[in-house]
């Protein structure tokens, strides 16, 4: 997979894949505001999960605001923004007289941890999806591997050796017991 901060292929591979996005909202443990069947989080949680001030959200909401609106951040107004402010007055701080508020869903959260760069908490995040992704891809299709780490005591030996036993096939060595010709004319 390339870097996920650099590619918005990669990105929404990621982000369209909802058995990994259901895998990794149960894994963060970062949950909104329920509202209209959605967990919902303002900029304010946004920027406090990450680590950063508002303004760096703003400043992504400025510059990748395509890609954030597909993937689930909404302005709130009108009816909409009504009863959200009645449904959760409590929890956020927002003026009797704003007319809108801008809203994430889970996706368009992970989006902002896939773009922001300056964020330790995002590297982690970013991270974590990698693993989750790959795990849930793994079981999807009946695998076994829970996770591939490079830090792995074993992982260095272990693609060694695949890399070795690719070359080796290639040179029409005897490969999982049948001898492989090349198609010479």
């Amino acid at each position: 997979m390339n870097d996920l901060t650099v590619s918005n292929i990669e990105r929404q591979n990621v982000l369209n894949n909802r058995y990994a996005v259901d895998a990794l909202q149960e894994n963060l443990g970062f949950t909104g505001m329920l509202f209209e069947g959605e967990y919902r989080f303002t900029k304010k949680m946004v920027a406090d999960f990450y680590e950063v001030e508002e303004r760096t959200i703003e400043r992504l909401l400025e510059e990748h605001s395509d890609e954030l609106k597909y993937n689930g951040y909404v302005l709130s107004k009108g009816k909409q923004l009504k009863d959200f402010k009645l449904q959760f007055a409590p929890v956020i701080n927002v003026g009797s007289k704003t007319t809108q508020l801008g809203l994430f869903n889970f996706r368009a959260v992970l989006n902002v941890g896939m773009l922001l760069t300056e964020s330790e908490k995002a590297k982690q995040v970013r991270a974590r999806i990698l693993d989750i992704v790959i795990s849930t891809i793994n079981k999807r299709a009946g695998g076994g591997t829970k996770y591939i780490n490079t830090r792995d005591i074993d992982f260095l030996p272990a693609a060694i050796e695949e890399d070795n036993y690719r070359k080796n096939c290639g040179l029409r060595q005897n490969c999982g017991g049948q001898w492989w010709r090349s198609a010479r004319r």
